[in-house]
């Protein structure tokens, strides 16, 4: 009965319609079911019973039993307080309010029996309890029946009228009380056995009231489990309607080009990984279904060359390919280092770009009618609805999590039959779980290796007080015929006196290396000015460039092979890696040097701990998303999938989640449409699923 859930959660006994505007404003909880799946982020061990003379300052949250002696009220106004002497048979300890002294003076009585629960502290000299969860003794209507007590997320403004944690839990067992019988099963009974699951009508209520540890961890595996299923069914599902709707153009051989290039051109072999993956995209291409790859490789780890080797095989078979990067400077060293590449090769390359005269546009858009332009590389531009392709094949996009929705999918809708096979690829590692969340309908390849002959890149910490020695070293490497940068932290927030900061680190800079040429990039120059000063030092006419994270996509300077990372403490670490990923371009060692201040919490060391520690990107990655979960991470906004997760946790339940995606494809492999009588219940409840825009599927 699911109507049942769907009541208003005003009529719920307890609300009324002021705590449900109150709760909806706040919580976002407008109905029942709202309400039991709004699930606590904590439990307390209530079972126990302290006497008072056990209880220290350091116990985290302790439950004692006694009678009140006594109330003193000290102080006025803000700083008004009241104290209670509170007494069992064991002693004496005092309870403090500085909030809602009057209520509490009004409410509680001396002499009666009270069962207190809080975390002690030391005030005055003494220990005592803040503002404890205080109920009679004998008061046995709405106790929780389990053993733990759950806590619950509740903002400012409730606590202000008096609606905590405490409330929602009496609520959630108002509620508890009241489903029995009315919830229904959301998951075949088949399903059910074979996982042995906890029924979700049970999970549903032991969740907020648990008897036991055992029940606590029965019900919540089950309620992660289904979370975690229904969003790989769907994401499947997409996936599967999509490879039946939209044919792809079949690239049967390979020929001239690719064979030519792989025996003559080729600037390094091939790593393992690089192989693979080759070999998984001509799996895909042969077989008459459009292909959506997510390709994922750290920067250096040659995803270029993989892309390259690929449009190869689109040129053998007829195919015109276009290559999508999300700046002018990274197009530009895109068309350099393909163009390098295939030096000596009958290929056609052109670049398109905002800055691209009309003369040359005239003359691309002659080569794309007439198909004499096989690769055409750009930004943005390329989706200008007056370039048009004779016969678009395959399409890469570079750092895509840097384009829109809309963009990308005009770049896609280039063919209007038969859409062209799309590598998208992302220096960003990915964590595996958000991976198969994210881009879960997508194939996924990853490249591991670095090519050979690379260096590990050398990453040290230092504090401030080391910085002549960082100086002394700055100049050692110069003298060698190094390039370095040193970049400065640009955030929104403080844009301002980011960027007073970074003249004045430039300043300082210019005077502490005055027989070196200093450049200074940030994303508030003019473009012609910015480009130059890059372009100067990408030149080897300047030494050293001062900048903000403008070049964390950007430039490839293989010269210089020292990154300097100023105020390290306030870059997250996916930002620290790709600012590290800038340098390590050759053979030669490479240096990453982390400064910060003193002052840095623990989050914060574990992020320059971790980067002095690996240069894997995806163990930073993980790093990186159990510090700040999945929605943080940079381009999951982008991606059209919210991260609106009320139990799961993809930092942490990556088991949980594989265990879903295998049971998801089982199912679906044996009944696509999910049309049998035992998966109804599936289809039903899939089709209940907000609509959000998994259809990253059909756009790539």
């Amino acid at each position: 009965m699911a109507e049942f859930l769907d009541q208003d959660i005003k009529f719920l006994p307890g609300v009324g319609p002021k705590r449900a505007e109150l709760l909806f404003k706040e919580l976002q909880i407008r109905t029942f079911s709202d309400l039991i799946y709004y699930f606590p982020y904590k439990y307390i061990d209530r079972t126990k019973i302290y006497r008072i003379a056990e209880i220290h300052a350091q116990m985290p949250y302790i439950q004692i039993q006694g009678k009140i002696t006594s109330f003193e009220i000290a102080g006025t106004g803000p700083k008004e307080r009241l104290t209670a002497q509170f007494a069992d048979a064991s002693g004496v300890i005092e309870l403090v309010w500085f909030k809602g002294v009057k209520w509490q003076k009004d409410n509680l009585k001396t002499n009666c029996e009270y069962i207190v629960f809080g975390k002690p502290s030391v005030f005055g000299g003494r220990v005592s309890v803040v503002h404890p969860d205080i109920e009679l003794a004998d008061d046995q209507l709405l106790k929780p029946t389990g053993l733990f007590q759950g806590y619950y997320i509740t903002s400012g403004n409730m606590k202000q009228t008096y609606v905590n944690s405490k409330t929602i839990n009496k609520l959630q067992l108002i509620l508890g009380n009241l489903v029995k019988g009315k919830i229904p099963e959301t998951l075949p009974a088949y399903l059910v056995s074979r996982l042995k699951l906890m029924p979700l009508e049970k999970a549903l209520i032991t969740i907020h009231q648990p008897e036991n540890p055992n029940d606590l961890k029965n019900a919540t595996f089950r309620l992660k489990f289904e979370e975690l299923f229904f969003i790989q069914l769907k994401i499947l599902s997409v996936k599967s309607n999509r490879e039946k709707k939209f044919k792809g153009f079949r690239f049967e051989k390979v020929g001239f080009n690719f064979n030519t290039f792989y025996s003559q051109y080729l600037p390094f072999p091939l790593t393992g990984a690089q192989m693979k993956v080759i070999k998984e995209i001509r799996r895909d291409v042969n077989r008459e279904i459009q292909m959506n790859r997510l390709l994922q490789g750290d920067v250096g780890s040659g995803k270029t060359l993989v892309a390259l080797m690929c449009m190869l095989i689109a040129i053998d078979n007829g195919f015109q390919c276009a290559m999508m990067a999300p700046t002018e400077i990274l197009a530009q060293q895109h068309f350099r280092s393909i163009n390098r590449m295939l030096n000596g090769m009958e290929v056609s390359i052109s670049l398109l770009t905002g800055s691209t005269k009309k003369s040359e546009r005239v003359k691309i858009a002659e080569g794309l009618e007439n198909s004499s332009i096989q690769i055409l590389i750009g930004t943005h531009a390329l989706i200008e609805d007056n370039v048009i392709f004779s016969n678009l094949g395959f399409v890469v996009i570079d750092e895509q999590h840097r384009f829109g929705v809309a963009q990308r999918a005009k770049l896609w809708q280039k063919n209007e039959s038969i859409p062209p096979h799309v590598l998208v690829m992302t220096a960003t590692p990915i964590p595996r779980t958000l991976a198969m969340t994210v881009y879960g309908d997508l194939d996924v390849s990853v490249i591991d290796e670095l090519p050979p002959g690379r260096k590990p890149i050398q990453t040290m910490h230092y504090f401030e007080n080391r910085r002549a020695q960082v100086y002394n070293f700055l100049r050692q490497q110069i003298e060698k015929g190094t390039q370095v940068y040193i970049v400065y932290p640009l955030i929104s927030e403080s844009e301002a006196i980011d960027l007073k900061n970074l003249e004045e680190g430039y300043r300082h800079i210019t005077e502490a290396f005055p027989d070196v040429k200093v450049s200074m990039v940030h994303g508030k120059m003019k473009p012609a000015i910015k480009d130059a000063a890059m372009q100067a030092f990408k030149n080897g006419e300047t030494q050293i460039m001062v900048a903000t994270t403008v070049i964390e996509v950007g430039v490839d300077v293989p010269n210089a092979s020292v990154m300097v990372i100023e105020s390290a403490e306030r870059f997250g670490l996916s930002q620290l890696h790709q600012l590290r990923g800038r340098v390590g371009r050759v053979a030669e060692q490479s240096y990453c040097i982390l400064m910060s201040s003193y002052k840095i919490g623990p989050e914060s060391r574990l992020r320059l701990d971790t980067m002095v520690r690996t240069n894997d990107g995806f163990e930073i990655a993980e790093v990186d998303m159990k510090l700040r979960g999945p929605g943080d991470l940079e381009g999951t906004a982008q991606s059209g999938i919210g991260f609106d997760l009320k139990i799961a946790n993809l930092g942490k339940d990556g088991e949980i989640l594989q265990l879903a995606r295998n049971v998801a494809t089982d199912i679906l492999n044996n009944d696509a449409t999910l049309q049998s009588d035992e998966n109804g219940v599936l289809r039903k409840n899939l089709q209940k699923i907000k609509s959000t825009e998994f259809d990253w599927s059909s756009i790539s």
